[in-house]
């Protein structure tokens, strides 16, 4: 089952609409989907390593117009909308003290966020919520996301053959891995 999986994601990312759905998954991911667009970006840029920078740059344009938008929601609409999505991520303190932290060090905080692995869209929406400067938030977001995915497109790039047979021939172990490591980060912004 895994291996079709695995097959599938590596066709999609060979689909000629595959920018369109990297672009509006790694939209989505900055503002509200739980789903990094790194499970797109990594085969995408496997399976056509010749269109890693395209695909790097896809990817970080629609992630800042994605960091916008959830800037928008914690602006207008956190009780509404941001709120919920702090919830479902059970980071409801974590969210206040980053809060109070906005005032002094937002700038540096929206670039960690965006270049990490942790739910950047927590801080698209702490950012809104605060009214972190716009012009230092798209600024933060920009370099930040730009170089997580334009690093992952080098590495791949450069790497790729390797790193695809290694993933081929180790897909189950990888797999546990990763949600290990997923699952770890989620208890560890928990009780952070």
């Amino acid at each position: 089952m895994l291996r079709n999986l695995y097959d599938r994601v590596m066709m999609l990312a060979d689909h000629p609409r595959a920018l369109w759905i990297l672009a509006l998954m790694s939209f989505a991911e900055s503002s509200f989907f739980p789903i990094p667009p790194d499970v797109l970006v990594i085969p995408m840029v496997i399976a056509a390593p010749t269109r890693a920078w395209r695909i790097a740059f896809v990817c970080s344009i629609s992630s800042l117009f994605g960091g916008i938008f959830g800037y928008i929601i914690g602006a207008y609409f956190f009780d509404l909308i941001g709120q919920p999505i702090v919830d479902f991520y059970h980071l409801q303190s974590q969210f206040e003290r980053f809060r109070t932290l906005y005032n002094d060090y937002g700038a540096l905080i929206v670039a960690v966020a965006g270049f990490s692995p942790i739910p950047y869209k927590v801080f698209t929406i702490a950012s809104g919520v605060t009214h972190l400067d716009m012009t230092t938030f798209i600024i933060a977001s920009a370099v930040s996301r730009s170089a997580r995915f334009f690093l992952v497109a080098a590495l791949l790039w450069k790497y790729g053959k390797p790193i695809r047979g290694f993933i081929e021939n180790h897909l189950a172990k990888l797999t546990l891995l990763f949600s290990i490591l997923l699952v770890g980060m989620f208890v560890l912004l928990k009780y952070i």
